[in-house]
């Protein structure tokens, strides 16, 4: 005779953990690293345009859709980081790639304006994606 397994969304913990979730999106540097990603993911969607390198449209795609996965990553914790928490560790990925790929994905290696481009959204991506991770982590311990 097997038991019903409970379900893990009716445990009083998952509550207290939402909560202090939301407690830590709602801190000020929290608020800017997810403002910042955002506006990142949106920079790096549109910067083949704004920088002018649609010419290398490996990288374009590239940049659109890394670009857009990272806002929508970033919009995603703004509204629910206690739902979301667990892919926090996506989007410092996401700004690794945004920095080596000018030379990774195929076709000639763009323009030095296209590459700073890319290196300094990625590693903005990163430093916010390390912000929001470390304020979780930092509000855990207490």
């Amino acid at each position: 005779m097997s038991m019903p397994s409970p379900d893990i969304e009716q445990h009083p913990d998952v509550a207290v953990m939402r909560n202090r979730y939301d407690q830590i999106a709602e801190t000020p540097v929290a608020q800017s690293a997810d403002g910042l990603a955002f506006l990142a993911g949106l920079y790096l969607a549109t910067s083949p345009w704004v920088v002018g390198f649609t010419e290398h449209s490996a990288l374009t795609v590239t940049n659109l859709v890394t670009g857009l996965a990272i806002a929508l990553l970033a919009a995603g914790f703004v509204a629910s980081y206690g739902h979301l928490h667990g892919l926090a560790w996506v989007a410092p990925i996401l700004g690794a790639w945004a920095i080596v790929a000018p030379w990774v994905v195929a076709g000639d290696t763009p323009d030095t304006s296209a590459v700073v481009s890319n290196i300094i959204t990625g590693a903005v991506a990163i430093l916010c994606a390390l912000a929001m991770m470390s304020s979780g982590m930092r509000r855990s311990r207490v």
